[in-house]
């Protein structure tokens, strides 16, 4: 099915697009912690950033003390002094 069709379907149906798309959910609490869910799983993890591969990408978190809070099958809450979220192809 194509993503337009995906994104239709979603709307059609009040779905959110997130769970229709398979795209990452990133939720960032001010500066101390970010939400991941939708992952498929961690490719680096140190106090100074953990890289989390998801459907569309890698979602890097850069901070310091960064401490892996939760992870369960699909999401990840990490917890530090979050500096910057960046996504990579």
């Amino acid at each position: 099915m194509s993503e337009g069709m995906k994104r239709k379907i979603s709307d059609a149906l009040d779905l959110p697009r997130d769970i229709i798309l398979n795209v990452p959910r990133v939720i960032i609490t001010g500066r101390i912690a970010v939400f991941v869910e939708n992952h498929k799983g961690i490719i680096e993890y140190n106090s100074g950033w953990i890289k989390i591969n998801t459907s569309v990408g890698i979602v890097c978190i850069k901070g310091e003390n960064l401490l892996i809070k939760t992870i369960i099958a699909d999401e990840i809450t990490v917890e530090g002094n979050i500096t910057a979220i960046e996504f990579e192809e």
